[in-house]
């Protein structure tokens, strides 16, 4: 799997984990052997996840290879996303400056808080009964 000019980086975001192999080729996508499309079905995570080659005009210049892990649709698009921005620094770094001011390559930190005792949910609380 490794050849020479393939470009792995890691991306995370909630709980999904995404490594992303990079491979100058015709665009190609296989996201666990599945393509772009067929995994992800709604249009909005799909544009979200081409921001970064829209962003570095490189749209159908590489052909990706990701193992999702973990999460949701949500999540591992953001995590796609990152490992797919990651990439394209490390092939070129003239790109980072772009990338950087999209806040592409920030990684979301925001997770689901957890439930604390006493409460059905994290903040939510029992009704209130006067009487």
């Amino acid at each position: 799997m490794a050849t020479t000019n393939t470009t792995h980086t890691i991306g995370r975001r909630k709980e999904a984990v995404c490594r992303v192999y990079l491979t100058p080729g015709s665009g190609k996508w296989s996201l666990n052997g599945r393509t772009l499309g067929d995994y992800f079905p709604r249009p909005a995570l799909v544009t979200a996840i081409q921001q970064p080659f829209t962003a570095t005009d490189t749209l159908g210049a590489y052909d990706v290879n990701a193992n999702l892990t973990g999460g949701g649709q949500t999540g591992q698009a953001g995590a796609l996303r990152l490992a797919i921005a990651r990439a394209l620094v490390k092939i070129d770094e003239s790109r980072r400056g772009k990338l950087r001011d999209l806040g592409l390559l920030t990684r979301d930190a925001r997770a689901v808080e957890r439930k604390k005792p006493g409460r059905p949910k994290a903040r939510k609380r029992f009704q209130f009964s006067k009487r």
